[in-house]
């Protein structure tokens, strides 16, 4: 008897590592990882975020900024120069690539909101704020500019084409991080371009996704009420906006921002005991429209930390795994073991229990 095993490939190909002692490690690590899970992705969109790259700069916000035209790059100067200190500005290192023929215009920006901005009526603003105003105006108004970076010592480097392509376009290997996460990506409902690529950032924020959001509709309107402009044809967009809103600006702790985004149903909730069953009923309750529907698994990056999380179903593949000081998380075992062969402990998190892993400092 034969058998004729195919891989269920399941879309979208996501890897992360953090080292939680800090150590950093460079970009060919990461790249290494995603690129064993090549078949998970079509060549239309690909990309990394890094966390502790910029230590000279580490208190400025590091703008990653792609433009179509100069016209836009001009236009987009112009409201930094009167909003902002640049500290320093310059083209973003690349290298020539096979296949990477056609590329936006690639710039990024050291800066810091100035105390008086010209646009006074953000004047009470924290500079957090600000700076997501700043995003959200630039990628909402001036045609041909979009921002997809904009944290404090961390960067997202993407584009349109394989995961191998897009790490040598970029020269990821002369950057070290202390946290990394890399997307291929397979995209179904939205188009492959430059911006629409994984990860998804604001401020420190960075998210990589495979699956889809169903939800998308009833999250952006919710996430429109509290000022945020969701631009860039894709629904993962949502996540990265909804874990600012729901993390830095409304104080909610990591774990519980997960459980209102991939929260229980509610003939689970009603088997909960007494003060569970409160509290769930509460954060369903408040947070509903920020519920997130569908089949997906993403990484969750910021500064102090790397989060995976599943859909309340599992729909989509996540694997963890821990060796040392280090996390790893991956939709395939085998794209961590190319980099870990022999890890202390390997297992698949179960449907809406984050993997949360912070920094020891």
């Amino acid at each position: 008897m034969s058998y004729d095993f195919q891989k269920d490939i399941s879309g979208c190909g996501l890897v992360g590592i953090i080292n939680k002692d800090g150590k950093k490690i460079d970009g060919s690590y990461i790249t290494k990882s995603l690129c064993l899970m090549n078949d998970r992705g079509n060549g239309l969109g690909a990309g990394y975020a890094a966390y502790g790259i910029y230590p000279k700069y580490k208190d400025l916000y590091a703008f990653h900024i792609m433009y179509d035209e100069p016209s836009a790059k001009t236009v987009a100067e112009e409201y930094l120069k009167i909003n902002y200190h640049i500290e320093k500005k310059e083209e973003m290192p690349t290298a020539p690539v096979e296949g990477i023929t056609i590329h936006p215009i690639l710039w990024r920006y050291f800066v810091k909101p100035l105390a008086q901005k010209a646009e006074r009526e953000m004047a009470d603003l924290s500079d957090d704020d600000f700076v997501v105003r700043t995003v959200m105006k630039i990628n909402s108004e001036i045609d041909g500019a979009y921002i997809f970076s904009s944290g404090k010592n961390m960067g997202a480097f993407k584009g349109v084409g394989m995961p191998s392509a897009i790490a040598r376009f970029f020269r990821l290997e002369e950057y070290e991080g202390y946290i990394w996460t890399g997307h291929t990506r397979f995209p179904t409902n939205t188009p492959g371009w430059w911006g629409g690529a994984h990860p998804f950032t604001l401020l420190d924020w960075s998210i990589v996704h495979n699956g889809e959001i169903s939800s998308y509709g009833i999250n952006k309107r919710y996430l429109e009420m509290y000022g945020y402009k969701l631009t860039l044809l894709t629904d993962t967009e949502v996540v990265a906006y909804l874990f600012d809103l729901l993390v830095r600006r409304h104080g909610l702790d990591i774990p519980t921002a997960c459980t209102a985004l991939a929260a229980p149903f509610w003939k689970n909730i009603d088997d909960m005991d007494g003060d569970k069953r409160d509290a769930m009923t509460a954060i369903r309750m408040v947070y509903g429209s920020a519920l997130m529907n569908g089949p997906f698994s993403i990484l969750f990056g910021h500064s102090k930390g790397l989060v995976g999380l599943n859909d309340r179903i599992k729909l989509r593949p996540l694997i963890a795994a821990i060796k040392g000081k280090t996390v790893y998380m991956a939709s395939e075992e085998s794209s961590i073991r190319e980099i870990c062969p022999s890890p202390d402990k390997v297992w698949a998190p179960r449907a809406g229990e984050p993997v949360i892993a912070e920094l020891e400092a």
